[in-house]
């Protein structure tokens, strides 16, 4: 019942608790009129001011005004009412007023100015400054488009006083003046305190970092875009009073090609479309969300679904043209009112605006809401451009040259003659050869792209028909190359039986050896009957072949790359268990494969035939032979003249090295190696792992900025290529690069996306259960203390049928029982803390339990005081009590540091309840607990002492000893090698012998 000043004082108590939201802005209303009823205004007071706050902080400016109104009137009739706090924040309010008034376009300017004057008058008559009022007189300038230089002026001239805006919120308007006049990095230079977060408030750095986004961009500064997004994003989502700035964010993804991502913005942010009650930041808000539906539409997606207001559902289209009608309404309103163009300008500025990058900034993200895929959409990183003829005849032999090389260009061509031959626009021509000669050429193209993507089955069925086909050609070398890759890519089943495709025979290992063993002995008959330097058997061979000498030995050659390559499939399947012979006839296809290509003079398949003795060799450990193979083999391709086929071992030369702990010479490889693969137009390599063990390798050389793009782009690749598994585990590599460099925000916002809705269904459950852990424990780094809690909830849930793994379900009950009690959620904490208990009795982790419990004992004396004192006393008897049930030599279990733990916390608790003598016997147990760790107790050991002076000397002013302890105490850690301990206990020392 709200019928007593106090308990509506203390429901204004628990309702400023709250976050701010539409349930903490109705009870505050319904407490407005609870407060009403009493004689006394003060509570009234309190009340509106809480009301006010809330309208404030949801965006509800139309409403505040009126507010203030009632508390301005309370203020001149009874100021004696006001606490001194309160006084302050009447005159505090006046600015908020004023923009409330600025932001809504029915307000006249006169009634705004007016304002202004009644805001200076009253200051003036309370003996406050002028700057805030100039402040005031600059916004509507800026707002207006009149009068801003002068205004300005008047501004920065003045000094702050204790009504300017916070220092923060003052920098972000002093940026935004700059940006506004083009400066971009000076106003990045103004916003660097506020982006370091060397400054802030309620509402910063997360204003800053939105406005930073689009400078960030033009600048260059992709890494700081990418995090300020990352962690800027977070801070606003959702939040009404913070819609302008989500309109901001929406912005950076058409800037920076994330459109997907701004989808999935806009379907977290539906309800901004109704919260209509600030309208300039509403129309800020319309202005992003039009350009992201704007360049979705433009792109082809008009029929795309998107999320919209409530209610119904939107296609691109029919949500831009809503969006578009309401922002041209708002934007007529407010230019009308001004007089001027200045808010219309401003939006067709920022609407016209087109994205910055070529290609996509990876942004880390597991993005839900994919945006549709055109040919005109840039991929990750762009392709070098290959030039593709118009004159169809041209076109096909351009692919037949490349091919004839091995340049994976040839790709992109072939592509597009498939395309002209499907719609029509090409017609064969008889100087091409035989008709059918283009349709086995295509087939063989077509089996090289599935057998690249894993189908092996599928290559299989491709080559087949290309072999047939090159056979009813007279064209039999081409017709024996494409049987060996058949028998090559024949996939085994793990009963070493070959799966039939196409109609195949069943065979096993050592039948498709057999059978490429036949194929050799056919290819050596073939040798003598149509000999490598003889004559074309054919139209077809003629048209095919420029250097007829050459495919003749690159077919010959093929088959021996074949059984090479069945060798090292098979060798690979069976791991350390190889089937008999297996290693010996391996080795001696590459020893063939090696005689037949020095024979041969084709030193790229010298150069293959030692890439798969390297490659193996690293399997087995033998790092000094695999890089020695995989070097010789780069020189073999330089003699070859084909630089494309280098990046496949300069890929495998950097995970050698990586595995020989030579980070920075595989990061020189790794970049060469993806330079190559776009240069040459390798649409085939690997660039999905490259990143990601480039990614890794810069992270171990110590750059961590470049592991954070490289294993984000790698991240992107994967999302792009369909492979779930593999994206989140770059992730998680991802976030750990972030947490260790500290950068928490970053890595949480990373985390969020990996275990959200439909992301997470795709993923395997201990993936989506380690990335949880992260996350509420990222969280709980963050003091986001509730969702933290949650986010161990959800997690014991998701662990408790893992039965086989019990220590994983005390790891996570203990860590959600303190996540529950670091939130206040007690009711429920408790509980958690016996679950912990009855998991530990199955699957014991002592030192864990002793933490859960010494946390207990300092949230309990945080949170109640003096009446947690038991409580708190109880918990650590409790891990006293379990810390003696440990039996001696248990792993991960270090006596002392935990007995010194537990004292430590049990003197802070005696501190407080002001026990100092006990406090203090207890310090100094903690002391001559971690003398007994040697070295590595030294740090803990400093901090006791520290916490033992300060009972001593500020509570028992017992100076002269504590100046003796710490003396001791500094020189010992000098001694230790702990230079900023030993300075901190100086500091102490000098204050206690100063006194």
């Amino acid at each position: 019942m709200l019928d007593t000043p106090e308990a509506v004082i203390e429901a204004l108590r628990e309702n400023h608790d709250r976050p701010h939201g539409p349930q903490r802005t109705v009870t505050a209303e319904e407490l407005v009129e609870a407060a009403g009823q009493f004689e006394k205004p003060d509570v009234l007071v309190t009340a509106l001011l809480e009301l006010m706050s809330a309208y404030e902080f949801t965006g509800e400016n139309r409403k505040s005004p009126v507010v203030f109104g009632r508390l301005l009137t309370l203020w001149d009739e009874s100021p004696e009412e006001f606490s001194e706090w309160e006084a302050h924040q009447v005159y505090w309010r006046f600015k908020w007023v004023a923009n409330s008034l600025l932001d809504v376009p029915e307000v006249p300017l006169a009634s705004i100015r007016g304002w202004t004057d009644e805001t200076r008058r009253r200051y003036e008559k309370a003996g406050h400054g002028m700057q805030p009022v100039a402040a005031m007189r600059y916004h509507v300038a800026a707002h207006t488009g009149a009068g801003v230089a002068d205004a300005y002026d008047l501004w920065v001239t003045r000094p702050r006083t204790e009504l300017s805006d916070c220092e923060a919120c003052e920098t972000r308007h002093l940026a935004a003046h700059q940006m506004n006049g083009g400066d971009d990095p000076g106003a990045l230079d103004t916003l660097r305190p506020v982006l370091d977060e060397g400054i802030g408030c309620t509402e910063e750095p997360q204003m800053s970092q939105a406005l930073a986004l689009g400078a960030l961009l033009r600048s260059g500064r992709l890494d700081e875009a990418r995090s300020h997004h990352l962690t800027g994003y977070r801070r606003v989502r959702g939040n009404t009073g913070m819609q302008a700035w989500v309109g901001r964010h929406l912005e950076f993804c058409v800037l920076s090609r994330n459109e997907g991502r701004g989808l999935e913005i806009l379907a977290e942010n539906r309800p901004l479309f109704e919260a209509t009650g600030a309208p300039l930041a509403h129309l800020d808000f319309l202005t992003g969300v039009e350009l992201l539906l704007a360049r979705i539409v433009e792109d082809g997606h008009a029929d795309t679904v998107v999320a919209g207001p409530p209610g119904r559902s939107w296609t691109a289209d029919e949500l831009l043209a809503d969006v578009r009608a309401q922002a041209d309404r708002l934007t007529e309103a407010f230019d009308a009112r001004n007089g001027t163009t200045a808010v219309g300008d401003r939006r067709r500025e920022r609407l016209s605006q087109r994205p910055l990058l070529d290609a996509p900034l990876p942004l880390g993200l597991r993005t839900s809401v994919a945006r549709p895929a055109t040919a005109a959409a840039a991929p990750v990183t762009a392709h070098a451009a290959v030039a593709i003829p118009e004159d169809f005849v041209t076109l096909v032999r351009e692919a037949r040259r490349m091919a004839s090389t091995s340049h994976p260009g040839d790709a992109r061509l072939w592509t597009r003659i498939a395309e002209r031959l499907a719609d029509g626009s090409a017609a064969h021509d008889d100087v091409l050869g035989p008709q059918e000669l283009l349709r086995a050429e295509l087939a063989e193209q077509r089996a090289g792209e599935l057998a690249t993507a894993d189908r092996d089955d599928e290559a299989t069925v491709e080559m087949r028909q290309a072999g047939e086909l090159y056979e009813r050609l007279g064209m039999p070398w081409q017709a024996l190359s494409a049987r060996a890759r058949v028998l090559a890519w024949t996939n085994t089943s793990p009963d070493g039986d070959a799966e039939p495709a196409g109609g195949a025979e069943r065979l096993d290992s050592d039948g498709i050896q057999d059978a490429l063993d036949e194929l050799l002995r056919e290819a050596e008959r073939l040798s003598t009957e149509a000999p490598f330097t003889g004559e074309a058997l054919g139209a077809a061979e003629a048209a095919a072949c420029d250097d007829l000498e050459q495919e003749r030995k690159l077919a010959y050659l093929t088959v021996y790359y074949a059984r090479t390559y069945a060798a090292y499939q098979e060798l690979a399947r069976g791991g350390p268990e190889a089937p008999p012979g297996a290693v010996e006839r391996f080795e001696a296809c590459v020893q063939a494969l090696h005689t037949e290509a020095e024979r041969l003079s084709i030193p790229h398949q010298i150069a293959s035939a030692r890439q798969f003795a390297a490659d193996m060799a690293g399997r087995n450990g033998d790092f000094v032979r695999a890089e020695e193979d995989l070097r010789a083999a780069l020189k073999d391709l330089e003699a070859a003249d084909r630089p494309w086929r280098g990046t496949r071992p300069r890929a495998l030369l950097a995970q050698i090295l990586m595995a020989q702990e030579r980070p920075e010479e595989a990061v020189e490889l790794l970049h060469q190696a993806i330079a190559d693969a776009v240069r040459y137009d390798d649409a085939d390599f690997p660039m999905a792992p490259t990143y990601a063990l480039l990614g890794h390798a810069v992270s171990h050389a110590g750059d961590h900025a470049s592991a954070v793009r490289h294993l984000s782009e790698a991240a992107a690749r994967f999302d792009q290529s369909g492979e779930p598994q593999e994206a989140a585990d770059v992730r998680l590599q991802l976030v750990d690069v972030l947490m260790r460099t500290g950068r928490q925000a970053d890595a949480v916002a990373v985390l969020e996306s990996l275990v959200a809705g439909d992301a997470a269904a795709a993923l395997d459950e201990r993936r989506v259960a380690q990335a949880r852990l992260m996350l509420a424990r990222g969280l709980r780094e963050l003091e986001e203390f509730l969702p933290s809690a949650e986010e161990f909830l959800r997690l014991a849930d998701a662990v408790s049928g893992w039965d086989e793994d019990a220590p994983i379900q005390t790891m996570v009950t203990a860590d959600t029982a303190i996540a529950l009690a670091l939130a206040d959620r007690w009711d429920v904490a408790g509980t958690a803390y016996e679950r912990a208990l009855a998991a530990h009795a199955q699957a014991p982790n002592p030192s864990l339990l002793m933490h859960m419990m010494c946390e207990f004992a300092r949230l309990v004396m945080t949170t109640r005081g003096l009446e947690g004192l038991e409580t708190a006393l109880k918990h650590l008897a409790e891990a006293d009590a379990l810390a003696a049930s440990v039996p001696e030599g248990t792993e991960d279990f270090v006596p002392w540091f935990e007995r010194g733990t537990v004292h430590y916390r049990r003197g802070r608790v005696l501190a407080e309840a002001e026990r100092f003598e006990e406090a203090l016997a207890e310090m100094e147990a903690a002391v001559a607990a971690h003398e007994q760790g040697g070295e590595e107790g030294e740090s803990a050991r400093a901090e006791a002492v520290r916490i033992a002076a300060l009972i001593e000397g500020n509570a028992l002013r017992r100076f002269e000893e504590a100046i003796a302890r710490l003396t001791a105490a500094a020189e010992r850690c000098r001694k230790a090698g702990l230079p900023e301990a030993a300075q901190i206990l100086d500091a102490l020392r000098q204050d206690y012998v100063s006194r």
